[in-house]
């Protein structure tokens, strides 16, 4: 699949579901002001994403304009317990490149089940998208943002309740459709 039907798919998600149910009260300002930055690693052999990742940790560092990156991987960690051995990785280039204190690493994965969730549980598609995706997160702009709401901790909980109530079917039709390409 083309880098930018990847990328188009994966702003639809964040615009359709992340900004519209929410999921990410920090999210919408950032979106509207196109601060986002949107990067494709079409290799799927690990060192070329870890490298990839380390490029754009030295992008966001040198240019202060863009707020966050969504690190999209479509190839080598299409299964889930993959993608998590690509975050373990990544985490450690984040401590041993000197980037840890700086980044921190959101993750979200078509497959994505939290550990004590059931495959089927709605809950999983608060972080579920199109394609596995790390997102390069400033700490300092998280810190700031976590300042501006009132108990933040509660953020995943409202989530998951929300997702609950939903259902899956309808979270799966949500992603079903932004990758089909229709409205």
């Amino acid at each position: 699949m083309e880098q930018h039907v990847i990328i188009d798919q994966t702003r639809r998600w964040v615009q359709e579901v992340v900004v519209k149910f929410n999921f990410c009260p920090f999210a919408r300002p950032e979106v509207e002001a196109q601060r986002v930055r949107y990067c494709v690693v079409p290799e799927q052999d690990r060192l070329s994403q870890l490298e990839a990742l380390n490029h754009e940790l030295l992008t966001l560092q040198e240019q202060s304009a863009i707020a966050t990156t969504l690190l999209i991987v479509p190839n080598g960690v299409e299964g889930f317990y993959d993608f998590l051995d690509l975050l373990d990785q990544a985490n450690e280039l984040l401590e041993l490149q000197g980037f840890a204190g700086e980044f921190q690493l959101a993750h979200f994965h078509p497959d994505y089940c939290f550990a004590d969730a059931k495959q089927s549980d709605p809950e999983n598609y608060t972080n579920r998208s199109p394609y596995p995706v790390l997102h390069l997160l400033r700490e300092h702009m998280m810190e700031e943002a976590l300042e501006q709401f009132e108990h933040p901790e509660k953020i995943p909980e409202r989530n998951i309740e929300y997702c609950r109530r939903r259902g899956a079917e309808y979270f799966a039709q949500q992603l079903a459709t932004i990758t089909a390409g229709k409205g």
